[in-house]
């Protein structure tokens, strides 16, 4: 069977003009399939439309921690929280809610596990600099998880921090973020390439790409529409550098 290229993206975050430019990259890299592990929504100005872009383009969305939260939420006092779950409609709060926490798939003999955060919990960060029990936690049978065979590869978002580990056999990847990264300023995703469906042994890669996007225009667009809190997210597009860290002393 010949091998596949698979596209595995994560927090876009309503940055819908880094989403296109993912998307069309990965198109013209000969992937075949999208997932998309979650945080389609909040901080940026435009959830709604990324939602409906992920629904429509991606073969499997996993919910993440702002799309677990952001449509429940009833806290009037945080008018930024109130603008981002009122920009999503009714049919879109229902989608997010009902996506699954976990994704696996079986690729050139390798058990992949795709999910947000962790696996213990969509709240429980698993950062680049994390000890043994954290990574060996990441490959665990839980709750979130479900029942099934232990994964020998596992990727996951969330902490906006692209990068790959291997240890014992086993590979642990972050995807980065497609639409706030925090390591530098580009854009992030993963392709994975192997035999899709296959038990048997056949080359396997993972691989990191960085996409370059008009990320002034999307900022503008921010401003346009009026979004709380443009200026901390035009400053963490500009620099990858976190909101609160830049506040803090060398």
């Amino acid at each position: 069977m010949p091998a596949e290229r698979l596209a595995v993206i994560s927090d876009v975050h309503g940055n819908l003009s880094a989403l296109e430019a993912v998307l069309a990259d990965a198109a013209s890299r000969g992937v075949t399939r999208i997932v998309n592990l979650g945080d389609d929504v909040g901080k940026g100005p435009r959830g709604s439309a990324v939602e409906d872009r992920c629904h429509e383009v991606c073969e499997v969305n996993v919910r993440g921690n702002w799309d677990d939260f952001l449509p429940r939420w009833a806290d009037e006092s945080a008018p930024e929280m109130v603008w981002w779950r009122d920009e999503l409609r009714p049919d879109q709060r229902e989608r997010l809610a009902a996506r699954p926490l976990c994704h696996d798939l079986l690729l050139s003999g390798r058990r992949v596990r795709l999910f947000h955060a962790s696996a213990a919990s969509l709240y429980t960060k698993v950062h680049f600099h994390h000890t043994p029990e954290e990574f060996a936690a990441m490959f665990a049978t839980t709750d979130l998880t479900g029942p099934g065979p232990a994964p020998t590869v596992v990727g996951y978002g969330d902490v906006h921090d692209a990068y790959l580990e291997i240890d014992r056999g086993r590979t642990l990847f972050n995807t980065g973020s497609v639409g706030n990264p925090l390591d530098e300023p580009t854009p992030v995703y993963v392709i994975l390439e192997g035999v899709v469906d296959s038990p048997e042994p056949a080359p396997f890669s993972v691989q990191h790409v960085r996409v370059p996007y008009d990320v002034e225009a999307e900022i503008a667009v921010a401003y346009e529409r009026g979004m709380p809190q443009a200026d901390e997210w035009a400053r963490e597009l500009r620099t990858a550098v976190y909101r609160g860290l830049h506040e803090q002393p060398d």
